[in-house]
């Protein structure tokens, strides 16, 4: 019996030592402060929220909603000339332990084709992709602009 516990337990070991060696980071990003814009039904909103980086880093790649037809990762920004635009992103780094804020006028996420009215007080469910911890479902409260 000794043998054998000893055995289970150099395994374990060893596997906590590789998942350790591999990056692996046991849970995943912690999202807050989740809220959209108000919108109709067809039309378009934008989302913002919170992304506090777990032990190790990841990336937001990708967004969707059931709740929409396309969801994109938007950076607005402001160019030498002084005029200000927005442009899709590929994806948005989190660096491991470190808050990234989507919020107005910075980072969002852009909601088109809102399959239903969306108003203040309702939700909305984000559905974020990211590279490592795989997929994240926020709901979004429905907040005035």
């Amino acid at each position: 019996m000794r043998p054998r516990l000893l055995r289970l337990s150099a395994t374990l070991v060893v596997a906590i030592v590789l998942a350790a060696c591999s990056g692996y980071a046991i849970g995943g990003p912690t999202i807050s402060a989740a809220w959209a814009r108000p919108g109709v039904a067809g039309g378009g909103s934008a989302a913002y929220l919170v992304i506090i980086g777990s032990p190790s880093a990841d990336a937001l790649l990708s967004a969707s909603s059931p709740g929409a037809a396309t969801v994109e990762l938007h950076e607005t920004s402001t160019d030498g000339s002084g005029m200000t635009g927005m442009h899709p992103l590929a994806s948005l780094a989190v660096p491991a332990g470190a808050t990234v804020t989507l919020k107005p006028g910075s980072y969002h996420l852009m909601i088109m084709g809102l399959r239903r009215t969306v108003a203040v007080g309702d939700t909305l469910q984000l559905d974020l992709v990211f590279e490592r911890a795989g997929k994240v479902v926020v709901k979004a409260e429905v907040k005035g602009a």
